[in-house]
């Protein structure tokens, strides 16, 4: 009986889907939940999975054709890997193989290849498509993700570090590459469905929205001391949960928003819709670009669920396994560049969303205090937002009121 593998329901912010790359070909056994294609998406990739055991009958949408929700992408017949023609197939093979096999060495180097082969480290899809493109094999590269899992990035530093084609086999480029004789190279690339949503998206806000940016700077000595005084004793209590900077900051806002509900708001045509619930987006980098998972409920949540969900969203990113839920919605956004040394920058909104926090690299730099010069670490705040929507006098009291409860955290705990 054959079943039909069809593309997953998407939501209605994603009208369609591209096939990335099939992990079986037409023919191949597969097992019940063995993965059989990635399909990227705007914002995430999908695993679809064989729904039974049996054979890969047919695949009727081929790597880089466009599919919507729910189109029939292959068919799976069901039980025919564990058919008396399959299992009569596999045994006149077998018989074939043993006739030609004479030597005891060639036994020992079949063994050794399956035992490798089980030893291989498991590949998150974006690194196994990466590996492959480079000719590079997985016993090369070592996993810095859970459970030794290897990511995109790690499969790039192998291929920086210097790492060599398998054996047999050279580096696979899928795209033209055009090698002029002065050793001037050019390779033209298509860009990621990813890659092209975040341009939309950031030429739509340009365009559609009356967007501009207030500063400040806040003094991170209160935190920075808070944090280092009680660091241990919090990642003892929280079973491993380090203490960051960016829960303080997510704290800061949610107390904020429900102060300034117009920042928290959003513009549905003509509409104004206020949010009587805080969702803050917190952007973060993954090996295909900027994604902006949500924490959902951010006023409900502490200082340790806050960074427990942070870390998990990260680790998500990094191995392409963030889901449509995680990354739709949203009230507020906040992104800090200051992870890469930015020291100042200008956020862009995500639309319908009317505004967004900028965070940037703490820096050390003299301040008067008092009359007098001190060395203080101080971070540049950045609030874009959409005058549209807000005022500056509302924008500018959002980012004061941002910086006097991150200089006195205690203020965050008393809600004042």
């Amino acid at each position: 009986m054959s079943i039909e593998i069809k593309a997953p329901t998407l939501p209605e912010s994603v009208p369609d889907g591209t096939i990335a790359s099939w992990h079986k070909k037409a023919g191949d056994a597969v097992k019940r939940d063995e993965l059989l294609v990635d399909i990227e998406t705007d914002k995430v990739v999908i695993e679809v999975v064989s729904p039974a055991d049996g054979v890969l009958e047919k695949i009727v949408k081929e790597s880089g054709d466009t599919i919507v929700s729910n189109e029939l992408i292959a068919l799976v017949k069901e039980g025919a890997a564990g058919s008396d023609d399959s299992k009569s197939a596999a045994s006149d093979k077998a018989d074939k193989a043993e006739s030609k096999s004479d030597s005891k060495s060639e036994d020992q180097s079949e063994k050794k290849a399956s035992a490798a082969s089980d030893d291989a480290p498991l590949l998150s899809p974006a690194a196994k498509k990466l590996a492959e493109e480079h000719g590079i094999k997985a016993e090369q590269v070592s996993g810095t993700g859970k459970d030794g899992r290897v990511t995109k990035e790690d499969v790039m530093n192998a291929i920086e570090g210097g790492a060599k084609p398998a054996a047999g086999g050279s580096a696979k480029r899928e795209h033209p590459v055009a090698d002029m004789s002065s050793g001037r190279v050019e390779e033209r690339v298509p860009m990621s469905r990813l890659r092209a949503k975040v341009a939309e998206r950031l030429l739509q806000a340009s365009q559609t929205t009356a967007m501009l940016t207030t500063f400040n700077e806040v003094n991170m000595e209160p935190v920075m001391s808070l944090r280092s005084r009680y660091k241990d004793q919090f990642e003892k209590t929280h079973d491993g949960v380090r203490l960051g900077f960016m829960s303080f900051f997510v704290r800061a806002c949610v107390e904020a928003l429900k102060r300034y509900p117009a920042v928290n708001a959003s513009i549905d045509g003509s509409d104004i819709v206020y949010h009587g619930y805080q969702d803050i987006g917190v952007a973060v980098s993954s090996p295909r670009g900027l994604v902006v998972p949500v924490l959902r409920n951010a006023d409900h949540m502490s200082l340790a669920q806050v960074e427990a969900k942070i870390r998990e969203y990260g680790l998500k990113a990094q191995d392409g396994k963030l889901s449509m839920d995680e990354m739709t919605g949203g009230t507020f956004t906040i992104s800090n560049g200051g992870v890469f040394g930015s020291l100042l920058s200008t956020p862009i909104l995500n639309p319908p969303q009317t505004a967004i926090l900028g965070m940037h690299k703490i820096q050390e730099r003299p301040m008067a205090v008092n009359g007098k010069v001190e060395i203080l670490p101080m971070m540049y705040l950045a609030l874009s937002y959409d005058h549209r929507m807000i005022d500056g006098k509302e924008a500018v009291q959002f980012l004061v009121t941002i910086k006097d409860l991150l200089e006195d955290p205690a203020r965050i705990l008393l809600e004042i």
